[in-house]
C-alpha cells in the first residue's frame, strides 16, 4: 500500500497527515484507527493498533506506542511520548516534552505541562517489577517539569505545581507543591473544571 493511500484510508477526507508522519509500525504495517479530523504533524509516528478519537491533534516528533487509546479531542504535543498500553480520555493535553509511560491512566481533560513524567517503574533496572503507570483522574492538572512516581493516582480536580515531585497519592481537589510534594486544599480560583479543546 503506498503512503498516500494508507494515510487516506486512516484520517480520511477531512484528516491532514504530514508526508513524513509514520501510521502504523512497521512503516509497512496497518494504519492505526483514527477518528474524524486528525491533524498529524511531521516526524509523529503512531502504532498500528493505536485507536484515537475524533480530532486528535499531534505536534512534530509525537509518539504514541502500542495498545493506546486516545480519547475525542486529544492533543499530544511536539515530542510528547504516550508509552504503549496507555488509555488517554477525551479533552487531554499533553504540552511538549511531556511523558506518559505504559500501564498509565489519564482521565479527561487532563492537562500535562511542558516535561512534565510520569514514571511506572518503582525500581529501575534494579527488580522485575510490573511497571504500574500513574492514575490521573478527571481534570487534573500537572505543571511544568513535575514528576508523578509509579502507582500512584492523583485525585480529580488536582492541580500538580511546577517542578514537584508527588511521592504519594493526592487527594481530589488537592494542591501539591514542593519536593517532595506537600498538600494543601485547592484554592477556589482553581476548583473548576479544566477547558474543553
Amino acid at each position: 500500500m503506498s503512503d498516500e493511500s494508507r494515510t487516506l484510508s486512516a484520517v480520511g477526507e477531512e484528516g491532514r497527515v504530514d508526508p513524513s508522519a509514520v501510521l502504523g509500525t512497521p512503516p509497512d504495517g496497518e494504519p492505526p484507527t483514527l477518528g474524524h479530523a486528525p491533524r498529524v504533524r511531521a516526524g509523529t509516528v503512531i502504532y498500528s493498533d493505536v485507536v484515537a478519537g475524533d480530532d486528535l491533534q499531534t505536534g512534530h516528533h509525537a509518539l504514541v506506542r502500542e495498545g493506546t487509546t486516545l480519547g475525542d479531542h486529544v492533543t499530544v504535543g511536539t515530542r510528547a511520548v504516550v508509552d504503549g498500553h496507555t488509555a488517554v480520555g477525551s479533552g487531554t493535553s499533553l504540552q511538549t516534552g511531556a511523558y506518559v509511560p505504559t500501564n498509565s491512566r489519564l482521565g479527561k481533560r487532563v492537562f500535562l505541562g511542558p516535561n512534565a513524567t510520569l514514571t511506572n517503574d518503582p525500581y529501575p533496572t534494579r527488580r522485575d517489577v510490573g511497571l504500574d503507570g500513574p492514575k490521573l483522574e478527571a481534570d487534573v492538572s500537572i505543571g511544568a517539569n513535575a514528576t508523578v512516581l509509579p502507582g500512584l493516582t492523583v485525585g480529580e480536580r488536582s492541580f500538580v505545581a511546577a517542578g514537584a515531585v508527588v511521592t504519594r497519592d493526592v487527594p481530589p481537589r488537592t494542591l501539591a507543591t514542593g519536593v517532595p510534594a506537600t498538600f494543601e486544599p485547592l484554592p477556589d480560583e482553581l476548583d473548576t473544571r479544566n477547558a474543553e479543546p
